[in-house]
């Protein structure tokens, strides 16, 4: 039998390669096939029609709050307001979630490019994730993570790009980047 924590648990996924939102919708897999319930709230992505969401959209146990509104325009832009109140309402319906206690597995995704990109404030963030009660599981990806999101994960791990097929011109694929 394996004990539950006492603390949340906190993994992180950054770096410029490919793969930080697959390994943690990989999480999401693993833990709905243990009974567990997943909230996934994706911070910039906007597309509903991407393999990964059409499937999640079938399994029980999970559910996706997009907030995102797609590539974020410059900061002098009108529409860059637009995009951070949408990542301020995902911020707040990510600590609904985890008051609500209605999740054992919060993925943030694209969270450290929210920051980044000044959507959001990092302390808020870092705020939320304090809140994880034992036996929660928060997920946060995205390029550019800083050091004081890596300092309240307990595990990070880093995407490294070596090659892509972008670089190649490989065009995006059905099944490999949507």
């Amino acid at each position: 039998m394996t004990a539950v924590s006492t603390k949340a648990r906190i993994l992180l996924f950054t770096g410029d390669g490919k793969g930080k939102t697959t390994a943690a919708l990989g999480m999401v897999l693993r833990s709905v096939g243990h009974g567990m319930r997943a909230v996934i709230v994706q911070f910039i992505k906007n597309d509903a029609c991407t393999g990964e969401i059409e499937a999640l959209r079938q399994v029980q146990g999970v559910t996706i709050i997009q907030v995102g509104r797609g590539f974020i325009p410059p900061k002098d832009s009108r529409a860059y307001q637009l995009h951070r109140s949408a990542a301020e309402d995902g911020l707040k319906q990510a600590e609904a979630v985890l008051s609500s206690g209605s999740a054992d597995l919060l993925v943030l995704d694209e969270i450290a490019v929210a920051i980044a990109h000044g959507l959001i404030d990092e302390h808020s963030v870092i705020e939320l994730v304090a809140k994880a009660g034992p036996g929660i599981i928060v997920v946060m990806t995205g390029r550019s993570a800083s050091p004081a999101l890596m300092d309240i994960a307990d595990t990070v791990t880093e995407m490294r790009a070596f090659k892509h097929g972008y670089d190649s011109g490989v065009a995006a694929q059905k099944g490999v980047e949507y």
